[in-house]
């Protein structure tokens, strides 16, 4: 590879990223199918005899429609799926696709360039080709917080509003109106499909599958138990509102009591990769049987496959449910 062989890949690598991010489907793209799925379903779509289609415009995606059914088909394009549903994140399935692609691409160019090794080049791949779902998991987490954050004030002011007579549709939409986001976007969604038609209890189901909370699943159950049997709501939202309030109350003493443990295996994982990297800072050449003598690399490989093992079941442990 000549001289500017490197610099071009990683300049059409980081140019591919940059448009698949700048041209990816805004939110309101991402809106149109679920308020044109509720509008088909409502009963005014059957009486004045429409379906939708006039509304739908050109897949600015059209071109990638065969890549993007042979991803939805396969089980990890499944999960991708979910994941950018959760993360209310902009990219389709096919733009995380290359994204992906090509964070592990150049990052498996650069580690084989550097170290000569095939190990380091396929560790550096995958390294960096999960980095895109890492990213969407921690936006997914961080909204889902958010969003339990606020649900119990939300469940208040809806009892607050059926003690003053308003009906459910009108409380949801004072909790789209006054609630922060992400929690204010998603009642807004319920209460935009019921307008169009959708029943009431498939915006509530879609909403759930939006929202991967178990607050929210209880809250809807709550609801959704009471339109079938009956009974006072008010106060059902209130055992809710408790019973939540709770959970989050145990979730954190939990969290606080097993800070220790989560401290000692980000040190156990971190630990041997800094020193390694301060030692040759130090003393250049320290370790560098270890990269070219074979030996060195079987033993490189085992310990950074411990290592791994080690972090994982730690996680496990103090990974407490509540």
């Amino acid at each position: 590879m000549s001289m500017w062989g490197t610099p071009f890949i990683i300049i059409l690598s980081a140019t591919f990223a940059v448009l698949f991010v700048a041209l990816g489907p805004r939110r309101s793209r991402k809106i149109a199918p679920g308020r044109l799925a509720g509008l088909r379903k409502s009963p005014r779509a059957e009486v004045l005899q429409l379906d939708g289609a006039e509304l739908e415009k050109d897949d600015p995606w059209g071109y990638m429609e065969s890549l993007e059914s042979l991803l939805e088909r396969l089980r990890p394009g499944k999960s991708i799926k979910n994941l950018l549903l959760h993360a209310d994140s902009r990219l389709s399935l096919s733009g995380f696709f290359f994204i992906a692609t090509g964070c592990a691409l150049l990052a498996a160019l650069v580690g084989g360039v550097l170290s000569g090794m095939v190990a380091v080049t396929l560790v550096c791949g995958a390294a960096a080709g999960a980095i895109p779902a890492i990213i969407l998991r921690i936006k997914r987490d961080r909204r889902l917080k958010a969003f339990n954050a606020a649900l119990p004030d939300a469940i208040d002011l809806m009892a607050r509003c059926l003690l003053a007579g308003h009906s459910i549709g009108s409380s949801i939409e004072m909790i789209g109106q006054q609630a922060p986001d992400p929690l204010a976007f998603e009642f807004v969604q319920v209460y935009q499909q019921q307008r169009l038609g959708l029943q009431f209890r498939e915006a509530l189901l879609q909403m759930s599958t939006r929202v991967p909370s178990r607050d929210l699943q209880f809250f809807i159950t709550a609801i959704l138990v009471q339109k079938e049997t009956g009974g006072d709501l008010t106060e059902i939202l209130a055992r809710t509102t408790h019973v939540i309030r709770e959970r989050i109350r145990i979730e954190g003493e939990v969290r606080t009591r097993t800070a220790q443990g989560r401290l000692t295996g980000w040190i156990l994982g971190l630990l041997p990769v800094v020193m390694l990297v301060l030692i040759n800072i130090i003393s250049p050449g320290y370790s560098h049987v270890l990269f070219h003598d074979p030996v060195g690399q079987h033993l490189m490989m085992a310990g950074a496959t411990l290592i791994a093992i080690g972090a994982f079941c730690i996680r496990r442990i103090v990974d407490v449910q509540v």
